[in-house]
C-alpha cells in the first residue's frame, strides 16, 4: 500500500527534486503538492494526506510552529516532516515538541536520508539527518529543570493558567510566535511537564497562582 505524501516548498526546483527521488519508489505516492500555507491547508482538507514534507520557509508570513499547530487540528492523523536550510537546535526541538515526526537539514544529501526518513514517519517514528541530529542533541542538553522563572516567563505561566491559546499570549506579551512556544516549552521543562494542564498543576503546587506567577 503507497504511502500518500504532501510536499509543501515554495521553490519549484525543490519540488521536483523531492519528487523525483520519490517517484522511483513503490511504497510512496505524492498526492499534492503546495506553495503556501494557506494552500497547504486547504490541500490537506482536500487530500487526506498520510505524509505531510513541509519547508520550514514555506511562508514568510506563518511562523513555522504555528502552522504546525493548525496542521494538528486540520490534519491531525498525518505525519509531520519539516525539511530546513537553518538546522536551529532549539527549532528542531520546539517543532519535535509539537508532533513533527522529522527534520531533514536541507545540507545533508536528501537522497541518503529522503526515503529512510519517509519510511520511518510512516511506522510513527522520529527521523532526523545527520546535522539537525547534531544541533538537536545540543539543545536537548541544556539544562532547564533549574531555571528560575524571570518576568517573561512569569507572564507567560500567568497567561497558561488563565485559559490563553498561545497565539493570544503572543500578542499579549508582544512577542514572535517562535518565542512563545520556546517559552512553554522552557516552562514544562522546569516543571517536568507534558502538556499545559500538567504544568499549570506543577506550578500551582509550587505555589504558583494566576495572579502571582
Amino acid at each position: 500500500m503507497k504511502r500518500r505524501i504532501l510536499i509543501a516548498d515554495e521553490a519549484d526546483l525543490m519540488l521536483v527534486g523531492i519528487q523525483t527521488i520519490l517517484k522511483d519508489n513503490p511504497a510512496c505516492e505524492v498526492v499534492a503538492t503546495a506553495r503556501s500555507a494557506s494552500e497547504l491547508l486547504e490541500t490537506c482538507k482536500q487530500m487526506r494526506p498520510e505524509v505531510i514534507l513541509l519547508n520550514e520557509q514555506l511562508d514568510a508570513l506563518v511562523d513555522v510552529l504555528a502552522l504546525v499547530e493548525r496542521l494538528k487540528q486540520v490534519t491531525p492523523h498525518a505525519r509531520l516532516m519539516i525539511l530546513g536550510g537553518l538546522a536551529e537546535g532549539l527549532l528542531i526541538r520546539d517543532l519535535f515538541a509539537c508532533g513533527v515526526l522529522a527534520y531533514l537539514f536541507e545540507g545533508d544529501d536528501l537522497k541518503d536520508h529522503l526515503l529512510p526518513a519517509v519510511s520511518a514517519v510512516a511506522q510513527n517514528r522520529p527521523y532526523l539527518s545527520p546535522t539537525a541530529n547534531s544541533a538537536y542533541l545540543v539543545a536537548m542538553q541544556s539544562p532547564l529543570r533549574d531555571w528560575q522563572l524571570d518576568t517573561e516567563a512569569r507572564a507567560m505561566l500567568r497567561l497558561l493558567m488563565q485559559g490563553l491559546p498561545i497565539a493570544d499570549i503572543a500578542r499579549q506579551l508582544d512577542i514572535p510566535m517562535r518565542r512563545a512556544y520556546f517559552l512553554r516549552y522552557k516552562l514544562k521543562q522546569r516543571f517536568g511537564a507534558t502538556t499545559n494542564e500538567h504544568l499549570i498543576s506543577r506550578a500551582v503546587a509550587e505555589g504558583f497562582a494566576p495572579t502571582e506567577a
